[in-house]
Parts: structure tokens; sequence; C-alpha cells
């Protein structure tokens, strides 16, 4: 998953301790969430949103995957 949590800290000038503190996770774990080797849960998505007056989907969106072929349809005859 891709998100803007790295530029929206910045933006605050706030380190990764200081949104750590801010949203009760470990230092490690914001680290985690803005290299992408963790997804947050629901609650936590929910939670940094709100920290930031943001939308879920303005933070966080898939990663693009690679096109997958369409399958053939028939009418069941």
């Amino acid at each position: 998953m891709i998100n803007r949590i790295r530029e929206l800290r910045g933006e605050r000038g706030w380190s990764q301790a200081d949104l750590a503190e801010r949203l009760d996770v470990s230092r490690q774990t914001v680290n985690a969430i803005e290299t992408g080797k963790y997804d947050p849960s629901l609650p936590l998505a929910f939670k940094i949103a709100r920290l930031f007056g943001l939308s879920i989907e303005s933070i966080f969106e898939p990663e693009p995957q690679a096109a997958t072929p369409m399958v053939s349809r028939h009418p069941m005859e």
C-alpha cells in the first residue's frame, strides 16, 4: 500500500516519535507504515486520518497491480 504519512508528518514538522506519540504506537510502527513494510489496521488508519483531518483514501491507496487478463465469459446455454 502506498501512503502519504511521511509527507504529511513532514508538513507539520513532526518526527516519527512525535507522530507515534500522537497515535499511541511505537516509532518503529510509524517507520514500518511509512516504508510500506506494514499496513495499519483499519482502526489505526481511521486514527491517522482523523489526526491529519483527511479521508483514509487521501492518505492510503493500493499499489498499482500488474494488468490481469480478462476472463472471457460466455452466456449459459
